[in-house]
């Protein structure tokens, strides 16, 4: 049996419909990323599998006793009340010293449990986030735009830590991400998600069907039709090692 699956999930925000007719399944073991455009309803979808939206009509199933362990977008820390990293991997569940330790090891930030939470890098506080998410030792690991403000080269180590800990967990990982390389490279699924699900597959399918062109263009190197606001074709330079193959 899967994991979870969606089964016709329709969302609507007041008149709005945020997703229509979105169906999919996750099996144990396997990285799926969702992309599309901004405003296409990924973080509403992830937030409708955790649980934490009812979908307005259709519905998920999950797998009895599932555990999903989940880093969000973004988490504000608020700078008045000073929190250090030990006492944050006890919300919401206290854990021993020893999980804390071996789960902040385990994302390769070992010995950080007395440091205060605001005085972290970005790196080093997605990495706590992630030790969090997998304290309970989840059937599933959710990521929502979990590198951004990241730079490329601490995307891509977070990236590798996420396929170790698949490996190491024997999760599954669902992941929402904007970056074309960490898709191409770390995912064996790819769900390119329009307010729908346009295609869905491998990467390399994925790259090469129409409906993934039409909304991110073709032969960018990397640079998403999304970014071009950020990255000009100009800029594609900085991009060669996430050339598509396919796209000559």
């Amino acid at each position: 049996m899967s994991l979870l699956t969606a089964q016709n999930i329709h969302v609507r925000h007041g008149a709005a419909t945020v997703l229509h007719n979105v169906s999919f399944a996750i099996q144990k073991g396997e990285i799926v990323t969702i992309v599309g455009p901004n405003g296409s309803g990924k973080s509403t979808l992830l937030r409708t599998l955790i649980g934490a939206l009812q979908p307005t009509s259709g519905q998920v199933v999950r797998k009895a006793r599932l555990k999903i362990g989940y880093v969000p977008q973004k988490l504000h820390v608020d700078a008045t009340m000073p929190m250090t990293v030990r006492r944050f991997l006890d919300l919401p569940t206290r854990v021993t010293d020893a999980e804390a330790e071996a789960a902040l090891t385990r994302t390769g930030v070992a010995g950080i449990g007395t440091r205060p939470l605001d005085g972290l890098s970005g790196g080093q506080f997605q990495r706590v986030l992630l030790a969090r998410a997998i304290l309970s030792s989840p059937d599933i690991l959710m990521l929502d735009e979990a590198t951004q403000g990241l730079d490329q080269p601490g995307s891509a180590a977070f990236y590798q830590l996420i396929e170790d800990l698949r490996d190491s967990l024997g999760c599954a990982v669902l992941m929402v991400s904007h970056e074309l390389h960490v898709v191409m490279s770390a995912s064996d699924r790819v769900i390119c998600l329009n307010g729908h699900v346009c295609c869905e597959g491998t990467p390399e399918v994925v790259s090469a069907a129409p409906e993934y062109r039409q909304l991110f263009g073709t032969g960018t190197k990397g640079a998403l039709a999304l970014y071009r606001h950020d990255h000009d074709h100009g800029h594609d330079h900085d991009h060669p090692h996430c050339h598509h193959e396919d796209a000559h």
